[in-house]
């Protein structure tokens, strides 16, 4: 393993005004959005989005990595240009989903447990011959009646501290994400109890294997009232909230958290994003704050296009709006005006 190697990708991906794509999305995930656009989910269609995605004109401006899936990866672009040779001709760094998915959590109901361990070395070793520099696994933690429990905590942090370190070893840069659901009607106080016990957890587990912090992105939750909830805290509050779990479980020696937007609207996932980097810097945070999106950068350029050839430039031109509108909250800069820029 080389620090300096994983170091340098790190603060690549975590470049002031940039922000990551999360296109990594399963078979039956991406197969559920495609048809929610009304798109047949087929190899042909999902190479299409994707291509779509990788081929925005200036995407790179605010965009520094993006995440892909297995089948992606091993994708070509219609002119025959392999995806990673794409993205790394336009400046945006290939990184891969290397989990197998939540399965249920043997003895734990309505638990998970992300599975994915065996054979991952040499699935490492193979994704970066394709070009891969980074990589992420994602384990879910319930809030509900009785839940987490101690047990699911430990687990999914010990599963992604052995990923780490197999990331470390192959010199692919882990983002470690343990996503706390937006799920359920739980207030911003349990959220914030269950975050800072599985933020603590994770980070112990990662000490305890060695994991060189300075080589690693969390990818974190933020502190959010249940979608259900009938009392949502306010922006001031999610980003004071956030900023007091990360200070006290986050080691500074992490350069960075992508903060994942968990279902939340795109505009909140912006506003919430910005709010927290504005008390950030008055509060000299030692992380670099950013986002790792999925659904709230693709979802509305998803739905714009709905597999017509004649809507790509159109998607494109959404897709890097959002993406403008996220950089921009990366460093406390956007404005709810900002939302109407690309119909100006």
């Amino acid at each position: 393993m080389s620090l300096l190697t994983l170091e340098t990708t790190a603060l690549a991906l975590l470049t002031p005004g940039k922000g990551i794509l999360a296109m990594d999305e399963s078979m039956p995930t991406i197969g559920k959005r495609l048809h929610e656009a009304g798109v047949e989910n087929t190899p042909g269609n999902r190479r299409a989005w994707r291509e779509l995605l990788l081929t925005t004109p200036t995407l790179s401006e605010f965009i520094s990595g993006a995440i892909l899936y297995d089948e992606t990866l091993n994708q070509s672009a219609h002119d025959g240009t392999p995806f990673p040779m794409l993205m790394n001709d336009c400046g945006i760094i290939p990184g891969i989903k290397v989990d197998a998915g939540a399965q249920q959590f043997a003895g734990h109901t309505n638990e998970k447990i992300t599975e994915g361990l065996d054979h991952l070395r040499d699935r490492l070793e193979e994704y970066r011959s394709l070009g891969a520099r980074f990589a992420k696994w994602r384990a879910v933690i319930t809030i509900g009646p009785g839940l987490p429990s101690r047990a699911c905590i430990e687990a999914n942090a010990h599963a992604l501290a052995r990923y780490a370190a197999l990331c470390q070893e192959a010199a692919l840069v882990p983002i470690v994400e343990p996503e706390v659901l937006f799920d359920g009607d739980h207030s911003i106080e349990r959220c914030y109890a269950v975050s800072r016990e599985t933020l603590h957890t994770v980070f112990e587990q990662l000490h305890r294997m060695g994991i060189a912090l300075s080589g690693m992105i969390l990818k974190a939750s933020m502190v959010l009232s249940g979608q259900g909830c009938a009392q949502q805290a306010p922006l001031e509050q999610v980003a004071r909230e956030t900023l007091r779990c990360l200070r006290n479980t986050v080691p500074a020696a992490v350069p960075g958290v992508a903060f994942l937007s968990g279902g939340q609207s795109d505009a909140a996932a912006s506003q919430h994003l910005n709010a927290i980097n504005v008390l950030a810097r008055g509060m000299h945070a030692p992380w670099r704050l950013t986002f790792s999106y999925a659904r709230a950068l693709q979802h509305a350029p998803l739905q714009l296009w709905r597999g017509s050839a004649q809507n790509v430039e159109r998607a494109q031109q959404l897709l890097l709006h959002r993406a403008r509108l996220n950089a921009a909250a990366s460093t406390g800069r956007y404005t709810p005006h900002m939302e109407q820029e690309l119909a100006a």
